[in-house]
């Protein structure tokens, strides 16, 4: 059997990243930079007042107390969004509002509720010093810096950032176009009467939303269990897609293993079937089909088996997809066991399990059968049990990856 580094290196050596498109902020919501994004100007792109009150000369108020404050006239009011050069004399001061253009000679603006709120004349009963409630140009970001590096994902502080920096479009790989199949003569659509010997399709609803989790748009597709039918569904389905995910017919040896006998010897690509040492999820392929060389994943039917699979390789070839550099396995946190789990000699396993609230213990729960999606749908973690071992005791410490 193939270890799971293995099978993954393989994977990935078939990504090439989706091409670069140039999209508006609105529509490049969760897509990934493509190129680093510089700061054209500066940010604040002027010097401005934070708080509604009144531009003056600090020196003008250094005296003022509770006891003898110090009044000043008002000779102009600045709102925000106003352009004109305002000019503060000394002696004098101007009513100023958040985010409004500080006026020429003024370095400092003291809060209204520290005044009496004048509107003629302004009386300041303390001293404030130079500088308050001023936003000075370029003290947030400096012109030329990188704003965002290639390769970030563009969530709502990140586009916040693009705007406020005058980015109206930018550079960004969109989510990858992932066409997921279900096979099986047995299954079908949630909602419809049952008949015995049928199930109710999970697994392209679970598999097209972990998609959508990891940054991509789905398509979901159903096929029978007749080879041809669903040889032409990939060849239709690879000009439109930039990655593949089939679930079932690829069982070690099996009589309906229709997936495998589709693309085996087929002329739609090259795809190899492997046995990859982890539980559960054994049975894997993977490949490229199609004029375009549109990567494949091959991943077994039971729905447990599909998600860890999807977890494992699947996530990271979206990232791949992405343009992102992917983790040779996902992230893991070390947490000790409540009690005992097993495992198959040589089989990395992945059982399900809940982490407590503060990360120190994880709890393997019962049902860890590769088709008990009661279990995990309760499961907030993984438990890794590394191939060598067979067994661990509670209280002993495992590696365990958080799921969202």
């Amino acid at each position: 059997m193939d270890p799971v580094e293995a099978h993954l290196a393989r994977v990935l050596a078939a990504i090439r990243p989706v091409e670069p498109a140039r999209l508006g902020l609105e529509a490049a919501e969760g897509t990934v930079l493509a190129a680093d994004a510089a700061a054209a100007t500066p940010l604040p792109s002027f010097d401005n007042s934070s708080m509604d009150g009144y531009a003056v000369h600090a020196a003008d108020i250094a005296a003022a107390t509770g006891q003898a404050p110090v009044a000043l006239p008002v000779t102009d009011q600045v709102p925000a969004g106003d352009t004109r050069a305002v000019t503060v004399a000394p002696g004098t001061c101007v009513r100023i509002m958040t985010g409004a253009l500080l006026p020429a000679g003024a370095d400092t603006v003291v809060p209204v509720e520290m005044t009496d709120g004048g509107t003629d004349r302004a009386r300041f009963s303390q001293p404030v010093v130079k500088g308050n409630a001023i936003r000075w140009h370029g003290d947030d970001v400096a012109e030329g810096d990188v704003l965002l590096p290639a390769g970030t994902r563009l969530g709502p502080a990140q586009i916040a950032l693009l705007g406020a920096t005058g980015h109206g479009s930018v550079l960004v790989r969109g989510a990858p176009r992932v066409a997921v199949i279900a096979t099986g003569n047995e299954l079908s659509e949630p909602g419809s009467p049952l008949v015995p010997g049928q199930i109710w399709e999970s697994n392209s609803y679970m598999l097209a939303a972990a998609v959508r989790q990891a940054g991509g748009s789905a398509t979901r597709h159903r096929a029978g269990d007749d080879p041809e039918t669903i040889l032409a569904l990939i060849r239709e389905l690879s000009a439109q897609a930039d990655l593949l995910i089939t679930s079932g017919g690829v069982s070690m040896g099996g009589e309906h293993d229709v997936v495998k006998a589709a693309l085996s010897g087929s002329k739609a690509g090259t795809i190899t079937f492997r046995k990859v040492a982890m539980q559960p999820g054994m049975p894997q392929g993977s490949g490229v089909v199609g004029p375009d060389r549109t990567p494949i994943l091959t991943l077994p039917g039971n729905p447990v088996s599909a998600f860890v699979s999807f977890w494992l390789v699947g996530r990271p070839a979206l990232a791949a997809l992405q343009g992102l550099a992917p983790q040779p396995s996902p992230p893991a946190r070390r947490a000790r066991l409540t009690g005992p789990v097993r495992s198959p000699e040589n089989r990395r396993s992945y059982l399900r399990g809940v982490l407590g609230p503060d990360g120190a213990a994880v709890t393997a729960l019962t049902g860890q059968g590769s088709h008990q999606l009661g279990a995990l749908a309760r499961a907030n973690a993984l438990i890794v049990v590394p191939e060598e071992v067979t067994s661990m005791a509670a209280g002993e410490v495992a590696d365990v990856i958080s799921l969202p």
